[in-house]
């Protein structure tokens, strides 16, 4: 049974999208999830700088922003103290076939749910993650893009095994990192910080953006790399982000313990404090 606050497609509130959309038939079209705090949504311009990028790449004709801007609003205003904001743009309803029509209005889906802090216990002291055994096919002619096309994320989370594990960590066909099911990975090493490139394959998440913003302000050095699972090993450090979660240390990957570093709770201390 679903425990969403409210849903609006279209500004109409409803939860039935026509049988014909685009995004429902071919994940045609992108979308956002974003951390509403104390009636903000966290970094509200950042997500929605990526949303028109997503709807720019796939060359789908969105002219509804300031609309959009206004259902945010009246969804926002219905949030509780910690709720989750969720924006899918599809190419909206078109006849049968792939080929996407001259000429479509694109669909608009905003959704408010309820959401919970993360446990004490596992910002302080870390998350387990399995590795996913399905491997991700590269290059991807949409790395980095938060399309609709999550059907390799679905699978990877599939391994997790339930009440152990937090995430499970995707790797590419080269056996590079890549991310986690639904989370982007960082390495703590030498006192600065890696994360796997993503523009051949991957989402570029807002809280990874936040994170290689805000390090070297703090004098942590970060960059993107390739990087393996067994660099992952050899670090002195991992942790995760995702918009709802921000950034949490990662204990153990499999039988790998990982020793505790301050700088995830360092990085995690600055960016709960921002105003977005």
């Amino acid at each position: 049974m679903s425990d969403v606050i409210g849903t609006w497609i279209d500004g109409v509130a409803g939860n039935t999208v026509p049988a014909d959309d685009r995004g429902l038939q071919y994940g045609d079209g992108v979308f956002e999830t974003i951390l509403v705090r104390n009636g903000v949504p966290r970094f509200i311009g950042m997500h929605r700088d990526r949303l028109r990028r997503g709807l720019t790449q796939l060359g789908i004709q969105f002219s509804a922003g300031k609309i959009l801007d206004d259902e945010i609003a009246r969804a926002v205003a219905l949030a509780p103290p910690l709720a989750v904001l969720k924006i899918i743009v599809t190419r909206g309803s078109a006849r049968r076939g792939y080929a996407p029509p001259a000429n479509s209005e694109a669909r608009r889906i905003v959704s408010l749910w309820p959401t919970t802090p993360l446990a004490d216990n596992l910002v302080g002291h870390g998350v387990n993650l399995g590795v996913a055994r399905l491997r991700l096919p590269q290059p991807s002619p949409f790395a980095g893009l938060k399309h609709l096309n999550r059907l390799e994320n679905v699978m990877a989370a599939r391994d997790i095994n339930a009440g152990a594990e937090f995430d499970a960590l995707l790797l590419d066909t080269t056996e590079r990192l890549v991310s986690g099911a639904s989370s982007n990975v960082f390495l703590v090493k030498g006192g600065g910080i890696l994360t796997p490139r993503v523009d051949r394959v991957g989402v570029t998440g807002v809280m990874r953006q936040v994170v290689l913003r805000e390090a070297p302000r703090l004098g942590i050095a970060a960059r993107e790399q390739d990087l393996t699972l067994d660099d992952a090993r050899s670090a002195d450090g991992m942790f995760i982000t995702n918009a709802r979660i921000g950034v949490v240390p990662v204990q153990r990957v499999r039988e790998h313990v990982f020793g505790m570093t301050d700088i995830a709770s360092r990085l995690r201390s600055v960016i709960e404090a921002l105003d977005a």
